[in-house]
């Protein structure tokens, strides 16, 4: 149904599985019970997945007025939400104190300023920097103080009268090396007991997001840092362990359709797009999509995207594959999502379908040429239907969003529900 949609609309569209975020939260509360999620709302701003998630019962990570608005309109507590921006505009720290977020994070003495003139409820988590080493090379250490500058941080904080609470950290999912964790919960504990040298009572140790999304990695996480917590921040010293997961929770569950709306077959040995020439006599296909960099693969800007689409169309199994670029339609030299990946011959009006675009992808699309924002469109099974209201969510607790649009919500035996948003 939904790929019949998209063909009678003609525009890009998303398929939600709502299913998705329940699973996901059931594999948290599995795996790493111990540990609080705080959803990091600008990784997907999408209004269902902010009510699953408040369903759920999680926290949320904000980086702005705009999401602490959107997620206290859905009757969140402002206990449930923390203010992460690592640089935080006056206006917003003085609405954060208005609505009472008196939770945030903070890395430096200029911010620490800004939150003490402007919010005196503030409860501060300190946001320390970690030696997130990727291929050999030192990893970002643009946010998050050093643990050599902590103590410096700490006696601006008692200067000024500001709570401090607790101790924040972020590694990169990119990260392969687990020592990372080991050094980031020991220098945790360090400001923990320096902390203590100026009297401040912390209870709060955020370790940030980095979960891919998959059960293995979220095991192999814990793996490493259980042993770490009992030793550092054992159950029962009073301190609450948190997190703020963001793909983790939505990627898998957004499905991404696209249209080709242009073509041209350029000759091997003149293929330009960085891939080496084969000399073959056998033709290069590049084709434009209906959404690009400016649109759904906004994040493709800043990493590269490793999945191969889906050719919604079918084709012989003998069927000879071409090596194949994919462009957005802005004309832009940047807007390339796809350099190199073998594909059947395409033809404009054909459909590509690319799985976990759930993270990173809802940005204000480019009005170039008047490409609109795609559709979304929701679906869940039954046996996640029953599974979602065995975890306590009620239909009219959920549902009540897609209500807000002209549709309805399909249900039929053996067919999943769907609706436009």
């Amino acid at each position: 149904m939904f790929w019949l949609i998209c063909e009678v609309k003609g525009s890009s569209s998303y398929l939600f599985d709502l299913g998705k975020i329940v699973k996901k939260h059931s594999q948290w509360q599995n795996v790493v019970a111990q540990i609080k999620p705080f959803y990091t709302v600008k990784c997907n701003s999408t209004p269902a997945v902010l009510e699953i998630l408040a369903a759920l019962g999680t926290g949320f990570a904000c980086s702005s007025k705009t999401e602490m608005a959107l997620v206290q309109e859905l009757g969140v507590s402002p206990e449930n939400i923390i203010y992460i921006s690592p640089c935080k505009q006056v206006s917003q720290i003085k609405y954060a104190a208005k609505v009472g977020v008196n939770m945030m994070t903070c890395d430096s003495e200029v911010e620490l300023k800004k939150i003490a003139r402007n919010h005196p409820n503030a409860k501060v988590l300190l946001h320390i920097a970690t030696e997130d080493n990727i291929g050999g090379e030192e990893g970002n250490m643009k946010f998050g103080t050093t643990l050599k500058n902590c103590r410096h941080v700490l006696e601006c904080a008692k200067e000024l009268d500001v709570q401090i609470i607790g101790v924040k950290f972020h590694i990169s999912s990119a990260c392969k090396e687990s020592q990372v964790y080991v050094h980031a919960l020991s220098d945790a504990r360090c400001v923990f007991d320096m902390a203590q040298e100026f009297g401040f009572t912390m209870n709060v140790l955020d370790i940030g997001g980095g979960f891919t999304g998959t059960e293995l990695q979220l095991e192999e996480v814990n793996h490493i840092i259980s042993p770490l917590l009992d030793v550092y921040f054992p159950e029962g010293s009073g301190i609450k362990i948190i997190s703020e997961p963001g793909s983790y929770y939505v990627s898998s569950a957004f499905t991404l359709a696209v249209n080709i709306i242009a073509k041209k077959v350029v000759e091997n040995d003149k293929f330009s797009s960085g891939v080496e020439k084969t000399g073959s006599d056998e033709p290069v296909f590049v084709y434009y999509m209906n959404d690009g960099v400016y649109g759904s693969f906004a994040s493709k800007l800043s990493e590269d995207l490793n999945a191969i689409p889906e050719v919604h169309k079918k084709y012989k199994e003998d069927e000879p594959l071409f090596t194949s670029s994919l462009w957005g339609p802005s004309c832009d030299e940047l807007d390339q999502i796809v350099e190199n990946c073998l594909l059947p011959e395409l033809n404009v009006g054909d459909w590509l379908i690319f799985d976990n675009m759930g993270a990173d992808s809802f940005h204000e699309p480019s009005a170039f040429n008047d490409f609109q924002r795609p559709a979304i469109y929701y679906m869940m099974s039954f046996n996640d239907w029953y599974e979602m209201q065995d975890a306590g969510i009620t239909s009219d607790t959920m549902m009540k969003n897609f209500f807000f649009v002209p549709s309805c919500i399909q249900l039929s035996q053996g067919e999943s529900f769907s609706t436009e948003a």
